[in-house]
């Protein structure tokens, strides 16, 4: 083919093409520009990890029944000072054993994790009416635990069992679920730069349920109720601070 061919000649076309993979560059690096500009806003959707925004979790719960009283045991992690102001601090781990339904004057409990013993004393609650003891711990019971409860001067050996199933949700799974359901509200407390802070606790009721609440630093709370094994919101309510 001769150069006629070419209007600008051999040497226009090299600079055509240098001119087309420069354009093509700047474009791409243009497109690279907006990606990182979009990155805030799409923080939400980015599968951040809030994990260590949590104050407070009760990840799991053990109960057991007698013809005198129900007992409850329930694995906590929580903050310390503890202080619902939307700023995480660090957490310790606890098992609370709750006593309710018992007429006696005094209760004493005694439970055993990981081959170290621990109990003691349990204070009298006016404003729930139950008996409640809180020990520091190592690591959580698994599936069950041997709980002594000593009363008028005999003990009672109980297995307290644990609620979870194997399609509990846990903690984590739970957090998740809940930032998904209120990403707007994460987004206003800063998305993945989060200002606030969350309380997830599991519950028994019928059935299992999760609590979890979305703490501001202004105080706001926007408190929700999932189901534990599907994480779908079944009720959703927000106190402004100070109310």
């Amino acid at each position: 083919m001769p150069d006629s061919a070419f209007p600008q000649g051999k040497s226009g076309m090299f600079a055509a093409r240098e001119s087309y993979h420069i354009t093509a560059m700047k474009k791409k690096f243009c497109s690279l520009i907006l990606l990182c500009s979009l990155l805030p806003a799409l923080g939400g959707c980015s599968g951040a990890d809030y994990s260590s925004r949590i104050s407070e979790s009760r990840s799991d719960l053990f109960c057991a029944e007698t013809e005198d009283f129900t007992l409850t045991l329930a694995c906590v992690s929580r903050e310390y000072p503890y202080i619902a102001d939307g700023v995480p601090c660090t957490r310790s781990d606890y098992v609370e054993v709750v006593l309710s339904g018992g007429t006696a004057d005094d209760y004493e409990v005694q439970f055993t994790v990981a081959g170290k013993s621990y109990g003691g004393e349990m204070s009298f609650r006016n404003v729930t009416g139950d008996y409640f003891f809180s020990q520091g711990v190592s690591e959580f019971p698994e599936g069950s635990v041997s709980v002594n409860v000593a009363c008028g001067g005999e003990t009672q050996e109980l297995t307290a069992t644990s609620v979870k199933t194997a399609d509990t949700l846990t903690v984590d799974e739970a957090l998740s679920a809940a930032v998904q359901a209120e990403q707007e509200t994460i987004d206003e407390m800063g998305g993945r730069n989060f200002a606030g802070e969350f309380y997830v606790r599991l519950l028994r009721r019928e059935k299992n349920y999760y609590y979890v609440g979305i703490i501001d630093t202004a105080g706001k709370t926007v408190s929700l109720l999932l189901d534990a094994e599907s994480g779908e919101v079944l009720a959703r309510r927000v106190t402004e601070g100070g109310r």
